[in-house]
């Protein structure tokens, strides 16, 4: 079966059930239009023509539910975004340079180690929240810290010591890296 007779067929319905989903008419029609794409480019790997709906009804569930998970992680950043204060007359301190360090990090990245490390919730409640794995959250928070910790290294030429451990002291403001 070739994509315009599986488009003919099934087009309307799909795009009902994903208008069900995400109630949201242009979104549909991008969503419908990514379903298609995929149809296209995998049909080859269909086996059993006579179970073309459910394939097609699955790769639809699949991008809604990515739909809504990328939706998620950039509601998520959008709120969590670290807001820059004056720093007229305090002291330079190591949480300075942290916000500015977490504030540079990869979004991804970013929203896991915050989650972890500042609100302190268990990592399964991230993945639930972001809608990924729990191997994916101890994975992004594993090289979030690394990145963290590299980037006090950049910053304010911290080092490790013999058990792994950042050393070393802020630098002036006007020295460091991160936070001039």
């Amino acid at each position: 079966m070739n994509t315009i007779a599986i488009w003919n067929l099934y087009a309307i319905d799909v795009e009902r059930f994903i208008l069900s989903k995400v109630q949201d008419e242009c979104v549909s029609k991008d969503l419908l239009q990514e379903v298609f794409l995929r149809v296209h480019v995998n049909k080859h790997r269909l086996k059993e023509s006579d179970k073309v709906k459910s394939w097609l009804f699955s790769i639809a569930r699949n991008i809604v539910v990515d739909y809504y998970r990328k939706k998620r992680v950039l509601q998520v950043v959008d709120q969590m975004e670290v807001t820059e204060e004056p720093l007229i007359n305090q002291v330079h301190t190591e949480v300075e340079c942290l916000k500015g360090i977490i504030n540079v990090l990869p979004p991804k990245y970013k929203v896991a180690v915050q989650m972890a490390d500042l609100e302190g919730k268990k990592q399964q409640e991230i993945a639930d929240s972001l809608g990924i794995s729990l191997p994916a959250v101890k994975s992004r928070i594993l090289r979030a810290r690394k990145m963290i910790v590299e980037g006090f290294m950049d910053c304010c030429d911290f080092k490790l010591n013999s058990q792994g451990k950042l050393v070393g002291e802020v630098k002036e403001r006007e020295l460091c890296k991160v936070c001039q």
